[in-house]
């Protein structure tokens, strides 16, 4: 029996240095019914001639501008026809066994929307420097910020993306905070404790330089789900603004690792 088919989008731009890693990444997987749709924003760094070299590979790609990450993610997904989605920014990594595992998952269970897994931190020697705090999480927990999915091990449904899709283009940051939100609302997420991904950590990475714009998004997802004024996701908002001469000390650290 035909195995059911996987979508995975890869947003891109000027990811010329870990590019191909993510692409070969996707291409070692265990499981062998994916299609592969890259969304490349005109690159200037020679992105452009790497996916070029494994267009063969691809369902789709395409390198022209658009309006920046969360256009590029739609467009993707416009394009795709897997029963299962996700995606892959350009400057992080599959684990070989991630899509297997988490299509053998969802297979099994119809009631789950979102199924994830645990993501290593690595630079960009691709040397793991740490692990990101995956959890079990819900609606109710991700409306006080209680996030915990990596987006690099995340799959969820084509028909629940085709009910609740797309993203909202006005997201800078938290584009997947928002998309975990409407599955969980409708849906069961599931944690794995399985590695499944790798989340790239560099210099010109959004989440070292523009990380707080990722609170200003989440909080108007926790305005639009109806949360009150006095909240616990707001108290954390504010909180992490007086600790911030504290967090970019901490940053700074981080950055020292990941240079």
């Amino acid at each position: 029996m035909a195995k059911a088919l996987v979508s995975i989008v890869m947003p891109s731009y000027n990811q010329a240095a870990y590019l191909e890693k993510a692409i070969q990444s996707v291409l070692a997987q265990s499981y062998p019914s994916i299609e592969i749709i890259v969304i490349d924003a005109a690159s200037t760094d020679g992105s452009k001639k790497i996916i070029e070299r494994y267009s063969n590979e691809f369902a789709y790609w395409q390198s022209k501008k658009d309006r920046g990450q969360t256009d590029a993610i739609n467009q993707g997904f416009e394009r795709a026809t897997g029963k299962y989605l996700a995606w892959l920014n350009a400057d992080d990594q599959l684990l070989p066994e991630a899509v297997e595992q988490a299509v053998e998952y969802l297979e099994q269970h119809p009631e789950t929307g979102l199924v994830y897994g645990q993501a290593d931190y690595i630079n960009a020697s691709d040397k793991v420097i740490g692990e990101f705090p995956a959890a079990q999480t819900d609606y109710a927990r991700l409306m006080k910020a209680y996030v915990h999915i990596p987006q690099q091990a995340a799959f969820w449904r084509a028909d629940l993306w085709r009910e609740l899709g797309p993203l909202d283009p006005e997201m800078f940051f938290a584009m997947d905070y928002d998309l975990w939100v409407r599955l969980a609302k409708v849906s069961e997420i599931k944690y794995l404790k399985r590695k499944w991904g790798q989340f790239r950590l560099h210099g010109d990475s959004k989440t070292m330089s523009n990380d707080y714009r990722a609170w200003e998004d989440m909080l108007r997802v926790h305005a639009r789900e109806g949360g009150a004024w006095f909240s616990v996701m707001r108290l954390k908002y504010w909180l992490r603004l007086l600790a911030r001469p504290f967090l970019g000390w901490r940053r700074r650290n981080v950055m020292r690792q990941v240079e």
